[in-house]
């Protein structure tokens, strides 16, 4: 997802962002160019919302049966989109990961420190990747805020060409100037409901920006699919998450945890967020964003021929508060699904079961660290392997730690 008053200073936001005003499925529209702010950018703009990521509008299919399957041919799923930042949505798997930006220097104007969500996240918001980053590795998240840097890998980039591939032939994108956080909101908030239009109607919908208060914590973050069943009498809404793999190899057991940590989040936001009087006051009080604050007028000519006519956040709030009621729960089955990035044919889908005693319980252990109510730890001994595939390995106290343990092993044995 400023310190602003009610009229705030002009904000300037190099990024064009896009709303969708309908969906169809058509041929391929006329390519438009998309502009890309860096990280270094995104630092400097600490008030920039995360951009709210086209969607795509694709026929609905039936749930694959439950369990965990290997397929030899893609049913034509988007893959994930690699290194979407910190605005939320899908992961990348560990192989494919590249860290991101520093940050501050995590003081005050007393010298008083922060936590991690006050420091990095107090003005946008805290996103589902930042959540799954934190459940990979406590302290590589840490290192990413304060000293990383994104690194692109070429699997980033295939995974990101291969998203947009599928999304030109499906979507007509209209590019925005977005010039104030109310308008990066109001984008946002009206992809969401242009996507659950096409859910209600067509069956299915992509990239939803989803966000809620958990804990007094605004949480953001964008679904990779949602389908509506297609058969029998359930209407709860599927989510889904699709991972792109370079290995034609299923991921091991942490990143699958990792993954359906990611689902149940979505989920736990989902219900959050339907059949609710969404907490405007708390969200406007948040962000200090003016509901009053006359749109860009690119944003409000394409809002009005979306059918949304609107002068100003607080106007599309409306019609997001009047779109969360029209959703049922989301269902308790989540689908994850797997894709090798080479051909895009289907590795696995493993469909699982929301847990949420355990949701409850990892969501308040991560967010602790965020909080500042407890340090970052390593990763846990018997998962070591991941500082293999970490840039900070060199960095990491964790290395001394171990070859510590290691020697008193040694010690122990060579005295006995």
């Amino acid at each position: 997802m400023t310190d602003s008053p009610p009229e705030p200073a002009p904000y300037k936001d190099p990024e064009h962002r896009r709303i969708l005003p309908h969906r169809r499925a058509a041929p391929p529209p006329e390519e438009i160019p998309i502009e890309i702010v860096s990280d270094d950018e995104m630092a400097l703009l600490e008030t920039a919302l995360a951009a709210a990521a086209a969607r795509v509008s694709l026929a609905g299919k039936a749930l694959s049966p439950p369990g965990f399957r290997r397929s030899a041919r893609s049913v034509g799923s988007v893959s994930a989109v690699s290194g979407r930042g910190p605005s939320g949505g899908s992961e990348s798997d560990f192989e494919d990961f590249g860290s991101h930006r520093g940050g501050p220097t995590g003081k005050d104007g007393e010298g008083e420190a922060r936590s991690l969500l006050e420091r990095f996240r107090r003005k946008k918001g805290l996103s589902v990747t930042d959540i799954t980053r934190t459940e990979w590795c406590e302290k590589q998240m840490e290192f990413d805020l304060l000293v990383g840097k994104r690194r692109t890998t070429k699997a980033m980039k295939a995974g990101t060409a291969r998203h947009e591939k599928l999304e030109q032939e499906v979507v007509k994108k209209v590019k925005v100037r977005v010039k104030s956080p109310e308008d990066s909101w109001a984008t946002r908030l009206m992809n969401f409901i242009t996507g659950v239009n096409q859910l209600l109607f067509e069956g299915l919908t992509r990239e939803l920006p989803i966000m809620c208060f958990l804990q007094d914590i605004c949480m953001v973050g964008v679904i990779d699919e949602v389908r509506m069943p297609v058969c029998g009498t359930e209407r709860n809404p599927i989510l889904v998450d699709i991972k792109t793999r370079v290995r034609n190899s299923l991921p091991a057991e942490p990143q699958r945890r990792n993954g359906r940590f990611q689902l149940m989040c979505y989920k736990h936001m989902w219900d959050l967020s339907v059949g609710k009087n969404f907490p405007s006051k708390q969200f406007f009080d948040y962000f200090n964003l003016n509901p009053l604050r006359i749109l860009s007028e690119d944003i409000r000519e394409n809002v009005a021929n979306a059918g949304f006519p609107a002068e100003n956040l607080d106007d599309i709030l409306r019609y997001y508060r009047n779109t969360c009621p029209m959703l049922p729960m989301a269902n308790d089955q989540l689908l994850l699904r797997y894709e090798l990035q080479k051909d895009h044919s289907v590795l696995g889908e493993d469909l699982f079961a929301y847990d949420p005693d355990w949701f409850e319980n990892e969501i308040g252990t991560r967010l602790e660290v965020w909080r500042g109510e407890r340090e970052a730890t390593y990763t846990p001994e018997q998962e070591r392997w991941k500082c293999s595939f970490c840039e900070y390995a060199s960095l990491c106290p964790v290395r001394d730690i171990d070859d510590a343990t290691s020697g008193s092993v040694d010690s122990r044995q060579g005295r006995t």
